[in-house]
């Protein structure tokens, strides 16, 4: 159907294009966000029962947690900058996949080595999705209506977080760890076959040529430097529930398994909410102050409310006060992604799958020394709750930075 009057890139300049129906692609990439997310965290579910199968510590459990972020950071930026440059059609549907692939294959290892082989491989996978992902939305939804969609896309992922838990534990029990890898290593395979015969890019995708990302531009840019690295830093809050959450709730504070599946689900409820509910907020703070002070005063102020959440979830001795306040804290953060997503859409035009690359790059590396660190701190004291101190200063800083970014200021100009 003809477009509703948004500008769209060609490579050289703002044109007006034919789209797919909007309603339609943004479920497509809902969909995938939820399966991104349930293949992510399904590691997670299952550690406490890989772990004692395998014989693994909580040392190099660490690394195997770890090894996903290592991969993933490091092709965060070429898969984005691949889909700038050659559609986003067959990036996407290579990228999953491979990565459904290695979902399936994490229910054959053997060991320790085996598997964290197998969790980088993985990893290099899922690197492709969100900066592709992001260009999509870049391509196919005005400026005023991005950080709505991108608040969809990340509201899925906590969805699918949520899920995860709740789909694997009553797989466990019937079918085993290794089997639950294959069942969702299927859905991934599936979602490839819809999205190559349905998603079609547009005329001016088809007639003209993807530009290379100006690197030597991106590189020298202290805004793309502020941004990336106020995400590296929220990224330690966002990876402890990615990467601990489950194994905090089972060996921190107490709770069955049973009961893990009902708690760990929850601050991924609340997380779908508020990042539906951040991206008509971001864009209505936009509407009402402008670029910069609306994505500012939105980011800024949710993580600095997340900080002080994890802190007093750390001071809290009653687990079931504790939970509630580290699934607010979880809120309360995801009410900030929106912003943070749509920034980079708002600063890069046509290059959003490297610049949200960059990002998302530096997301895992601060989300890989979180997940290693909390290990190590874990293995030697004991005390689960002790690196969430530590965490929480990270969030706080991530709230200064923000403050310090300028969404009115495109990092390109177009004649």
């Amino acid at each position: 159907m003809r477009g509703d009057g948004d500008q769209r890139y060609n490579g050289q300049g703002p044109v007006d294009t034919f789209q797919p129906s909007k309603r339609i692609l943004l479920a497509l990439l809902v969909l995938l966000s939820i399966i991104t997310f349930l293949d992510r965290l399904a590691i997670a579910v299952a550690g406490p029962r890989i772990q004692q199968e395998l014989g693994i510590p909580l040392e190099k459990w660490g690394w195997v947690l770890g090894a996903f972020l290592v991969s993933y950071g490091a092709f965060e930026i070429p898969t984005g900058a691949w889909g700038d440059r050659f559609g986003r059609r067959r990036v996407l549907t290579r990228v999953v996949l491979w990565w459904s692939v290695f979902t399936a294959l994490t229910g054959a290892a053997t060991g320790f080595v085996p598997l964290v082989a197998i969790r980088f491989l993985f990893g290099a996978g899922e690197a492709g999705a969100y900066p592709n992902m992001a260009g999509v939305v870049a391509r196919w939804f005005a400026s005023s209506e991005r950080a709505a969609a991108q608040g969809y896309i990340w509201g899925a992922s906590r969805a699918g977080g949520a899920l995860a838990p709740l789909l694997a534990v009553p797989l466990l029990g019937n079918i085993g760890w290794r089997a639950m890898f294959w069942v969702f290593g299927l859905i991934g395979v599936v979602w490839c076959v819809v999205w190559w015969f349905w998603y079609r890019e547009d005329d001016a995708v088809a007639s003209t040529p993807h530009s290379p990302a100006p690197w030597g531009l991106l590189l020298r840019s202290p805004q793309v430097w502020l941004i990336a690295t106020m995400y590296g830093c929220y990224a330690w809050g966002s990876w402890f529930y990615f990467s601990w959450l489950h194994t905090w709730l089972v060996k921190g504070r107490g709770f069955t398994e049973g009961e893990m599946a009902v708690f760990a689900s929850l601050p991924f409820v609340l997380g779908a909410m508020a990042n539906v509910v951040g991206g008509y907020v971001s864009d209505a703070a936009v509407r009402r102050f402008g670029p910069r002070r609306g994505r500012v005063l939105v980011g800024s102020t949710c993580l600095a409310g997340a900080a002080c959440l994890l802190v007093a979830t750390a001071l809290t001795a009653d687990r079931h006060a504790a939970v509630i306040l580290l699934a607010l804290g979880f809120g309360v953060m995801d009410l900030m992604l929106p912003s943070a997503w749509a920034i980079c859409l708002d600063v890069s035009g046509p290059h959003a799958g490297a610049v949200t690359g960059i990002m998302n790059t530096s997301g895992q590396l601060g989300g890989f020394f979180c997940t290693v660190i909390f290990g190590y701190v874990v293995g030697h004291t004991g005390n689960y709750d002790l690196p969430l101190f530590l965490i929480a200063g990270m969030v706080g800083l991530s709230a200064l930075l923000f403050t310090r970014i300028d969404a009115s200021r495109s990092l390109f100009r177009y004649e």
